[in-house]
């Protein structure tokens, strides 16, 4: 109750995105910002409303980027850093000063307003960071500025003012294109389910919108139609993709008193259901709710140019403070001490660490592009060099999600394209899965197909027809108990050998005589036999887990050499396998492309979608293949070592020649006749951002 308490009494937002607000602590899915807490107002969609209003959104930073830049350019022109350096000086007109105050001051108030307040909200959550340093620096620029101007100075610092600004709009939208939150899931989980659901009321059905729909309908669920909640079947015979939902790879056969998901898809059959949970309370939901809980649980990476700014906003607050007291004392006087307590600030504002790391994971994102890597989330890409163990779903990512011919067993005297063009011209006329696998290996084949009369399905068993003067029967093992049929010994030891490995065996009877029998299997992708060799030679290990049986999951992982798997997992149990594995100290990535993957994908310390996968997958995912192929995963830890190396390096470039640079602004050596002015202080975050460009570009040439 206590801990309820608390929530309602406080909430978190971001101090760049007041309209984000939650009720747990975390990092902001716009920007990647950490959340502080914040007194939740009283009438909470009031503040939310109010508050997007404030246009804290990536266009919102492009634009005023635009704007920032466009008053900067004239400003520029009067600045000390273009006579120095380039030569050139603007025209002097009367009152030109003040024309540079007011471009500085537009600048300063409706550009910088955006990290005015989010300075404003850090340290009112006593958790200053980059919007407080970011904000010190462009006040104490300006403040300089008109306070020399009114004294008839022209050393002002509206150029650097604006150009720090400039920079930071610039640096702050790449960063934020970069981080996205993984909200879009529980948006594409909400359509799974259908609009509406046809009720049977007496006589008669009746079409009913799904938030009309009472636990105790009875619904009418018609061939190939969405449940529209979950409940037991009371009336009908048909088979259940459950897939989506589940994971397992093949329909389910469902009958009177079995239980069906809302969301998943009716077979060939008509049913009628009771519905026994709605909303909240239905599977999918719950779903829905595991995705939210990881979301929200899953721990923060901190940002390294986060702990740089940290730091930097330390120094330069007690830095500055000390600078100015000291020349107070020592009888510089106010201008003096101003002029150092302003170069301090200035030399420690991070005009370079505003792109420092956004730049290099711009660049290594449009790398992974280019190798078939799509990033979400920039915190995934970086987080990836601490893998250890990469944990796959099976049905969609290991296999193909779809059944293909496996093994032919044959009677004597009969060959196995005679039992291909006999069963595949039966299960031309039908829509089961496992009939058009055998279609597709006749194609495959290019086996002709015969003519069929009669064609029959015959629900949960089969399906039959009439081929020339002979009865074709193709299906499971029931059609055989129910004629009498007995393989021998032989034969049966071929089929129950086949059956023990997870295969689903159909027979071919003509004129009630087995010519033969066919084993389907979900296909293995031949990439991933590749991809998981490749990670073993890299020292990461692999994992499988999956809704299908014991056999199936034993099967596919001797096939392909995983580690260890975890067979018949529902989703909810999938996210707490993943759980299972980091409670051992392992890093997790998990790779998979369905409904059910989303809780796992998203409480993995990485989340891979299969680019052929569900929205949801995708949504719920940092990093996503765009190529569908499971050999890419290795490049993503190459790369993302890379991009790591990279941001040390530009944090280094971004911060280390303020070592050298403070106490030169502070004046340490000022009785030397050495110090550093107001305006060498920018011209050296200059050089350091061009740095720091260059050597994020240097990042291009590395192959992963």
């Amino acid at each position: 109750m206590e801990k309820t308490q608390n929530h309602s009494t406080h909430s978190y937002n971001c101090p760049m995105h007041p309209e984000i607000v939650q009720d747990k602590p975390g990092m902001c899915p716009e920007c990647g910002m950490n959340l502080v807490p914040t007194k939740a107002p009283a009438k909470k969609n009031e503040h939310i409303d109010h508050d997007k209003h404030a246009g804290h959104k990536t266009s919102s930073f492009l634009m005023k980027f635009w704007i920032s830049l466009v008053f900067t350019i004239p400003i520029f022109f009067y600045s000390e850093m273009a006579m120095m350096v380039f030569g050139i000086r603007g025209p002097e007109f009367p009152g030109w000063q003040y024309a540079l105050l007011a471009l500085g001051t537009v600048v300063y108030f409706y550009c910088g307003w955006i990290f005015l307040v989010g300075a404003y909200r850090e340290l009112r959550a006593r958790l200053p960071g980059m919007m407080t340093l970011i904000a010190i620096a462009i006040t104490a620029a300006y403040a300089y500025s008109l306070f020399s101007l009114l004294l008839g100075d022209i050393q002002e610092l509206i150029f650097e003012l604006a150009s720090l600004i400039t920079i930071m709009l610039l640096g702050h939208w790449i960063e934020m294109r970069s981080v996205q939150g993984a909200q879009g899931a529980l948006k594409e989980l909400a359509k799974l389910m259908p609009d509406q659901a046809e009720v049977i009321r007496g006589d008669k059905t009746e079409i009913v919108p799904l938030s009309e729909l009472k636990v105790g309908d009875v619904v009418l669920i018609k061939p190939g139609a969405k449940v529209p909640a979950d409940g037991k079947i009371i009336d009908g015979l048909s088979e259940m993709n459950e897939s989506i939902i589940t994971g397992e790879s093949k329909p389910v056969e469902k009958s009177k008193g079995d239980m069906v998901i809302a969301g998943s898809i009716n077979g060939d059959g008509s049913l009628k259901v009771e519905i026994e949970k709605i909303g909240e309370s239905t599977f999918l939901a719950g779903i829905m709710r595991l995705v939210a809980d990881a979301q929200a649980s899953k721990s923060r990476l901190q940002m390294l140019s986060d702990r740089a700014a940290l730091y930097l906003t330390f120094i330069a607050i007690v830095g500055g403070g000390i600078t100015f007291v000291a020349w107070l004392i020592a009888g510089g006087g106010i201008i003096t001490a101003t002029e150092r307590l302003v170069a301090v600030l200035i030399i420690t504002c991070p005009h370079a660490l505003g792109l420092a790391v956004p730049l290099v994971a711009s660049i290594s994102t449009t790398m992974a592009a280019r190798n078939g890597l799509l990033v979400r989330q920039r915190m995934a890409l970086e987080s990836a060099r601490n893998i250890n163990i990469v944990l796959f779903d099976k049905t969609g990512t290991l296999t193909k999600g779809e059944f293909g011919v496996d093994t032919i067993v044959v009677s004597e005297g009969v060959t196995e394209n005679e039992i291909l063009k006999t069963a595949a011209s039966v299960n031309s006329h039908s829509e089961h899965p496992l009939a058009k696998a055998t279609v597709k290996e006749a194609e495959k084949r290019k086996v002709a197909l015969l003519d069929v009369k009669d064609f029959t399905r015959v629900a949960g068993k089969g399906a039959k027809g009439q081929i020339e003067n002979s009865e074709v029967y193709v299906g499971n093992d029931d059609f055989l108990k129910e004629n009498n049929i007995k393989p021998s010994f032989e034969y049966k030891n071929k089929i129950d050998a086949l059956s023990k490995q997870g295969k689903t065996v159909i027979h071919v009877v003509v004129d009630k005589k087995l010519i033969g029998s066919m084993a389907l299997v979900d296909v293995i992708r031949e990439e991933s036999r590749e991809a998981i060799k490749t990670l073993k030679a890299h020292g990461v290990k692999t994992a499988m887990i999956t809704g299908d049986s014991e056999d199936v999951a034993t099967w596919v992982s001797k096939e392909l050499g995983i580690d260890e798997y975890f067979a018949k997992v529902m989703p909810d149990q999938k996210a707490e396998k993943v759980k299972l594995l980091q409670s051992k100290g392992q890093k997790v990535a998990m790779v998979g492309d369905g409904i059910n993957d989303a809780p796992a994908l998203t409480q993995a310390d990485l989340g891979i979608a299969i680019g052929a996968g569900t929205n949801v997958a995708i949504e719920s995912a940092g990093i996503i293949l765009v190529r569908n192929d499971p050999r890419d995963i290795p490049k993503i830890f190459n790369l993302s070592r890379l991009t790591y190396n990279k941001m040390i390096q530009n944090l280094f470039w971004a911060t280390g020649y303020n070592v050298v640079a403070i106490p030169l602004a502070a004046g340490v050596l000022a009785s030397k006749g050495i110090i550093l002015q107001s305006w060498l202080a920018a011209v050296f975050m200059s050089v350091s951002t061009v740095i720091v460009a260059f050597n994020a570009v240097l990042l291009r040439r590395q192959k992963i």
